[in-house]
């Protein structure tokens, strides 16, 4: 890892844990480890908890009266559903309650320089979003440089919120590398979400370092215990 110019003095907790989507879609989880995980995310104070479509009910449910946001992914993690059937995750999603959609991108298409269609997928999940944040996952392990800055352009064209390095299910996943060549390649009205790796306190400070406005995460509790430890909070 290159040496980290942005250290704990230059954020504070509520700065760190803003960033924060405490991810909670692996397939094993049980409802008690779904509540589990949303009760953490609203002890720490997270901006969001990231959960399966079946348990968005559930989670807005647990987290209700608290700040943190229900989100929930589309399409996931492969982005091979067809757009009509995106757009319905969405709105039931909504309908639930999730007031933050990660969608999986079509991989395949973008991979076949059927690049119009990707667009118009992206931009009918996000006319069917409302209100909500759309975040759109590339899966960047399997992209070049050049069609990760694609999937940027197109992201931003459909009215995407974030663009996102990926699921969490491919080889590799976020690097500081790839977070800078997003921020690049995207106008200051889009974020970029890192997530995939970030286990520690030193790997999320490198990535919003580099532009990274959220990140998910598993190891939210390790890596704020930690800010609190360094800080003598």
């Amino acid at each position: 890892m290159e040496p980290i110019a942005l250290t704990v003095a230059d954020v504070t907790y509520e700065q760190l844990a803003g960033t924060i989507d405490h991810s909670l879609l692996k397939p094993m989880l049980t409802t008690e480890d779904v509540i589990s995980g949303c009760d953490l995310a609203a002890e720490y104070d997270v901006a969001s908890v990231c959960v399966r479509p079946a348990d968005v009910a559930l989670a807005t449910s647990e987290l209700a009266g608290t700040a943190v946001a229900v989100g929930t992914v589309v399409s996931f993690p492969h982005g091979d559903s067809t757009t009509a059937v995106k757009v319905a995750e969405a709105e039931r999603a909504l309908a639930d309650g999730a007031v933050e959609l990660d969608m999986v991108l079509n991989i395949g298409w973008l991979l076949s320089g059927r690049h119009d269609e990707v667009g118009d997928d992206i931009a009918a999940v996000v006319a069917a979003s409302g209100e909500a944040l759309v975040k759109v996952i590339f899966e960047n392990s399997y992209l070049s440089d050049e069609l990760k800055v694609v999937a940027c352009k197109l992201s931003e064209a459909a009215g995407a919120d974030y663009v996102k390095t990926s699921t969490g299910y491919a080889p590799t996943g976020a690097t500081v590398e790839d977070i800078r060549l997003m921020r690049k390649s995207v106008g200051p009205g889009v974020k970029v979400k890192a997530a995939h790796g970030v286990r520690t306190l030193d790997a999320l400070l490198a990535v919003i370092e580099a532009g990274a406005e959220r990140c998910g995460a598993t190891a939210t509790a390790t890596i704020l215990d930690d800010y609190r430890e360094r800080v003598g909070a």
